[in-house]
């Protein structure tokens, strides 16, 4: 392990820089920058968009937001891809301290103080906090409610929460500049989970990366199911992706929906045969299996059942109605992306979720 790297000592409230990589987001963009510009911080302020080939009235809305806000600039990011629009971001930024922003969430307005005292007080060099996924509409209600629960997508330390302290990754985070520069900035081949080896390469290097739960930010979902299985599909892709650049990369957790995609598989293609009848050639112990593996479609619906009517959450019965299509749709889609990537690698997947149809 190496030894942690010395940082240049920073002033009580050092400048900050916010960066966002934008594509598409005409509905979500004026929210996040407004979040930006409700910051309660007492230190210098600037917001540096980069800004991708949106089809939709993004580059609009964001005309309109610069001309009521001078300390908002913007970059052009010609592919539109989260990592190579960071990049450019933060090269066009002057800041000590970078504090990532996407354009689904909003800040709360004690985050960038709290971020920055927790940076001050841990020597860390990038701090995360918790993703609060809400919803608009009963669909994307739904699908927050799955981002918070370990049955849906939690797992992470940003999604369901954990105690104050070092941590793997960080959601969004608030980064020491020079910390940045030392390990090169976001790795641009990955489109997604650069963060992710961001954050390892910043652990390996030395630096730390910190959770604080007093941390939250605001994040809204995929509003529709299609985008959502082709978010959750681009997701496994990417995931499977880093498994194979990293040893560091692989957890228990990412093994299940693969290995449920298989299950179903297997489930399914039993079915079959148990419909056309086991023949009398099958030795015992085969039929026994076949039947046995008849029941896992089964079983894997009456557990989304359980799981949708028992998370513990604040929700409609029309809403809970949603997880019975949202929990699958995450699970399957996320499991074929996993397998597709392991098996073939993600050779430029891109995620669509964010197109405008």
């Amino acid at each position: 392990m190496p030894l942690t790297p010395e940082l240049a000592p920073l002033a009580p409230h050092p400048g900050v820089s916010y960066v966002m990589p934008v594509l598409n987001e005409a509905e979500h963009i004026e929210g996040a920058v407004r979040s930006i510009l409700g910051q309660e911080y007492a230190g210098p302020k600037e917001i540096v968009l980069a800004m991708g080939p949106s089809t939709d009235t993004t580059d609009d809305v964001v005309r309109q937001l610069q001309s009521e806000e001078p300390r908002l600039r913007t970059v052009m990011s010609p592919t539109g891809r989260t990592p190579a629009g960071l990049n450019l971001a933060i090269e066009g930024s002057q800041y000590p301290v970078i504090i990532r922003v996407d354009a689904h969430t909003e800040l709360e307005p004690h985050y960038t103080a709290r971020g920055v005292a927790t940076l001050l007080r841990t020597g860390a060099a990038d701090v995360g906090g918790l993703m609060d996924a809400q919803g608009k509409t009963a669909f994307q209600r739904a699908v927050a409610t799955a981002y918070h629960s370990p049955l849906g997508l939690g797992g992470a330390a940003y999604h369901s929460g954990a105690p104050e302290g070092p941590a793997e990754s960080a959601y969004l985070g608030i980064f020491r500049r020079e910390a940045l520069d030392a390990v090169g900035l976001f790795e641009e081949t990955l489109w997604r989970g650069q963060d992710w080896d961001m954050c390892l390469r910043l652990r390996q290097a030395g630096y730390a990366v910190w959770f604080d739960p007093e941390l939250t930010v605001t994040y809204w979902p995929r509003s529709s199911w299609n985008k959502l299985i082709r978010q959750f599909y681009a997701a496994g892709i990417w995931r499977a992706e880093l498994a194979r650049r990293h040893k560091e990369g692989k957890s228990v957790r990412h093994f299940l929906p693969p290995l449920l995609v298989l299950g179903l598989a297997l489930g399914l293609v039993a079915e079959i045969l148990l419909l056309a009848k086991v023949p009398d050639t099958w030795p015992a112990w085969l039929a026994v299996l076949v039947l046995l593996a008849g029941f896992i479609p089964a079983l894997y619906a009456l557990g989304i059942i359980y799981a949708a009517l028992t998370i513990k959450a604040r929700l409609t019965m029309a809403e809970r109605l949603r997880l019975l299509i949202v929990l699958p749709s995450i699970h399957i889609s996320w499991g074929l992306g996993y397998i597709r990537g392991r098996i073939f690698g993600a050779h430029g997947t891109v995620d669509t979720s964010r197109r405008k149809s």
